[in-house]
C-alpha cells in the first residue's frame, strides 16, 4: 500500500493505482472524456488524449493527467486548484472549437459526454474560432453511421475494436489536424472487416459513431394503410429499456413494453422469446443428431450475427462447425411471412416485419441476401432499444405509468428457456434443457445449470447427461471468441457444444442497448432480471411450450425436418478480411 494526499485528505492505495482511481475512492470527481474501464475484459482506455482530467502534483512544474498518472509514495495531489481547473476548461474549449455546432439535431443530444462536460464547466461560448476539420460522413453500412467530424480522438472505439473485440477495423489515421479514427485507408465501413457488433457505438462519448436510424421508415410503414406491421421484441429489451425512462437497470418492463408498442400503432406484437424457443428446438435437434451420428463437433451457436460475420472472415476453414440455425430474429420473420401469413390470409408482400433488438449487427443481418428474397425479406426493419425509446418519447407516452399488456397469442407464448437467450450462457443452457431430455428420454430434475452462468469471458463446464459428460464452452466478446476458436484449432479445448456472443455480457450488453458506460453492475442487474423471469415462468423448457408443439404439428413437421430446414436454417460463406 502507498500513502498519498489528495485535496488535503490522507489515504492509502494499492501500488499501480492512478490518481483518478484514488480520487474516486474518497468521492472526489475528476472529469474525464477519453478514459473508460471494463474490468471484466481487462479493458482500460487511457490514452490521455483529451487532457480533461488535468491535476496538480506538488513539487512538479507541469500538470499531469489523472487517468494515466500512477500514485507514488508520499504524492500530494490537488485536483481543485485554479490552474488545474483552468487547464481543463481550455482543453475542453479547444475540443469544442473543432466540433460541429448541431447539438439540437445530433443523435447523441442530451446523451453526449462532451455536451455534459461543457455544461458542467459552464462553457457558454466558443472561445477559439477558426478552421474546423471537414471529413466525409460514412453511411455506407446498414448498421453504423460514422461522422468523423464529431470525433474527439478519445480512441475508445479503437481500443474496443482492437483490444476487446480483436476485429481490427478501426485505427488512428493521419496526423495533426487531419487525424481521424477510421478503417484502413479510410475505406467505407461496409467494405471493411467490421462485424457491426456496435461496441464502438456503445463506448463513443459523442455522436461520432451511432446506429443507422430506422425510426422514420418504421413510422412510414405504420402510417401506410396498405401495410400490416408486425413487431417482435428480443428478450434483453425488457430488462434494459426502462433505463431510458429513469428506471433502475434490470427492472422488468415486459407488459409496459407491449402496451407502448400498441400505442405506437403496430398491428401485432410478438415475442422473440417464442422464436428463441423455436431456435432451441432446431439447435438441440442438430446437437443430438451430431452426437448420435458422430458428425462434426463441437457445434457452435449461431444466434449472434456479429459472431457469424466474425467467423466467416477470420475462420473460413471452420464454417462446418456453427449450427445452421437462423437466429431467433430471422426465424420469427420467416414464420411471420409464411405461417402467420397463411393463418391470417394477409399476403407476405403486405406484411412489414419490424424487430426491436439490442444489437446493431441485427440491422446488417436483416439485410443479408440469403435471408429472404429481393421483394420479401424475412425482416424488413430493425430498431435498437435506444431507437424504440426515442419513438416512445416522441409520442409523449408515459412509459412508467402504462398498464401491463400481453403479446399476441399466435406466436407469443414462450418458455423461460427463450428468455435467457438474452445473456451470455443462456442460449446453450436453453438448448441443453431440451437436448438432455431427448438424449436420455428422462425428465430433468434440475433446470438451472449454474455452472454455465456468470460474466467470466471464457468458461467451460461439464454437464452430466446419462452416460455422457457434455463438455460446454462459452465465450462473450469477440476477443474471447478468438481465443476459444484458436484453442479448438490447436486441440487445447475439447468441447461438444460452444456458445459465443459478440458483446460483453451477451445481448444485455449489445451495441443498441441503453449506454452502460462501462459500469458492469448494470450488466449484472440486467442478467439477474432475465434469470428471474425464467425462474418465475410456468414453462421453462422450449419443447414443452404448447404453441411450439402446435406449430410443429400443424405446419413445420418434425424438428430438423425438411420443411423446418427450409424455413429455419441457413448457410455461411467465407468472406475476405481487409
Amino acid at each position: 500500500m502507498i500513502n498519498c494526499v489528495i485535496n488535503d485528505k490522507n489515504l492509502k492505495v494499492k501500488e499501480g493505482t492512478t490518481i483518478l482511481e484514488a480520487a474516486k475512492e474518497i468521492g472526489i470527481d475528476i472529469p474525464t472524456l477519453c478514459h473508460m474501464k471494463l474490468p471484466n475484459f481487462n479493458y482500460e482506455n487511457k490514452p490521455s488524449s483529451c487532457r480533461i482530467c488535468m491535476v496538480e502534483v506538488v513539487g512538479r512544474p507541469k500538470l499531469c493527467t489523472a487517468c494515466s498518472e500512477e500514485i507514488t509514495e508520499g504524492m500530494i495531489v490537488n485536483t481543485d486548484t485554479p490552474r488545474a481547473v483552468e487547464a481543463r476548461k481550455i482543453n475542453l474549449e479547444l475540443l469544442l472549437s473543432n466540433h460541429p455546432k448541431d447539438c439540437l439535431v445530433c443523435p447523441k443530444n442530451l446523451n453526449c459526454e462532451l455536451q455534459a462536460l461543457a455544461e458542467k464547466m459552464g462553457i457558454r461560448e466558443i472561445a477559439y474560432k477558426g478552421e474546423r476539420m471537414q471529413h466525409k460522413v460514412d453511411a455506407s453500412s446498414n448498421s453504423i453511421y460514422r461522422n468523423p467530424n464529431k470525433c474527439v480522438m478519445c480512441r475508445r472505439c479503437e481500443t474496443m475494436c482492437n483490444e476487446v473485440q480483436t476485429v481490427g477495423t478501426l485505427s488512428g489515421l493521419n496526423r495533426g489536424f487531419d487525424a481521424i479514427v477510421a478503417p484502413a485507408f479510410n475505406i467505407p465501413l461496409r467494405e471493411s472487416s467490421c462485424t457491426f457488433c456496435g461496441q464502438c457505438v456503445a463506448v463513443c462519448p459523442t455522436g461520432a459513431i451511432v446506429e443507422i436510424d430506422a425510426t422514420a421508415k418504421v413510422f412510414n410503414a405504420i402510417k401506410n394503410p396498405k401495410k400490416h406491421v408486425v413487431v417482435q421484441v428480443a428478450p434483453s429489451i425488457r430488462v434494459a429499456i426502462g433505463e431510458l425512462f429513469d428506471m433502475e437497470p434490470g427492472q422488468v418492463t415486459t407488459g409496459k413494453l407491449v402496451t407502448a408498442l400498441r400505442k405506437l400503432g403496430f398491428d401485432v406484437v410478438f415475442d422473440t422469446d417464442f422464436s428463441a424457443d423455436l431456435t432451441v428446438m432446431e439447435e438441440a435437434s442438430e446437437l443430438v443428431d451430431r452426437i448420435k451420428n458422430n458428425k462434426t463437433l463441437p457445434i457452435l451457436t449461431s444466434c449472434c450475427p456479429a459472431w457469424v460475420r466474425f467467423i466467416e472472415m477470420n475462420y473460413p476453414d471452420m464454417l462446418d462447425i456453427p449450427s445452421s440455425c437462423k437466429s431467433p430474429q430471422i426465424m420469427m420473420g420467416s414464420m411471420v411471412k409464411t405461417y402467420y401469413a397463411n393463418k391470417t390470409g394477409i399476403p407476405a408482400k403486405d406484411i412489414v416485419m419490424v424487430s426491436v433488438m439490442p444489437c446493431t449487427a441485427k440491422k446488417a443481418e436483416a439485410a443479408r441476401s440469403e435471408l429472404g428474397t429481393k421483394d420479401i425479406r424475412d425482416v424488413d426493419y430493425v430498431l435498437s432499444t435506444r431507437e424504440l425509446g426515442r419513438m416512445i418519447k416522441l409520442y409523449g407516452i408515459d412509459f412508467n405509468g402504462l398498464e401491463e399488456g400481453k403479446f399476441d397469442k399466435l406466436m407469443g407464448e414462450s418458455s423461460g428457456a427463450g428468455t435467457i437467450f438474452g445473456t451470455t450462457g443462456g442460449v446453450i443452457e436453453a438448448a441443453i434443457r431440451t437436448a438432455s431430455e431427448w438424449l436420455t428420454g428422462e425428465e430433468l430434475e434440475k433446470i438451472e445449470f449454474e455452472e454455465l452462468r456468470g460474466l467470466k469471458g471464457i468458461r467451460g463446464a461439464e454437464v452430466k447427461i446419462s452416460d455422457l459428460n457434455l463438455k460446454v464452452g462459452i465465450a462473450h466478446g469477440l476477443g474471447n471468441a478468438r481465443k476459444l476458436l484458436d484453442g479448438i484449432k490447436s486441440k487445447k479445448y475439447d468441447f461438444h457444444a460452444i456458445e459465443i456472443m459478440a458483446c460483453p455480457g451477451g445481448c444485455i450488453g449489445g451495441g443498441g442497448q441503453p449506454y452502460h458506460h462501462g459500469h458492469e453492475e448494470i450488466l449484472l442487474k440486467r442478467q439477474r432480471a432475465l434469470y428471474e423471469i425464467d425462474k418465475n415462468k410456468k414453462i421453462r423448457k422450449a419443447h414443452e411450450n404448447p404453441m411450439i408443439k402446435e406449430i410443429y404439428k400443424n405446419y413445420l413437421g418434425r424438428p430438423y425436418g425438411e420443411r423446418a430446414h427450409d424455413l429455419l436454417h441457413t448457410s455461411y460463406i467465407p468472406r475476405e478480411k481487409i
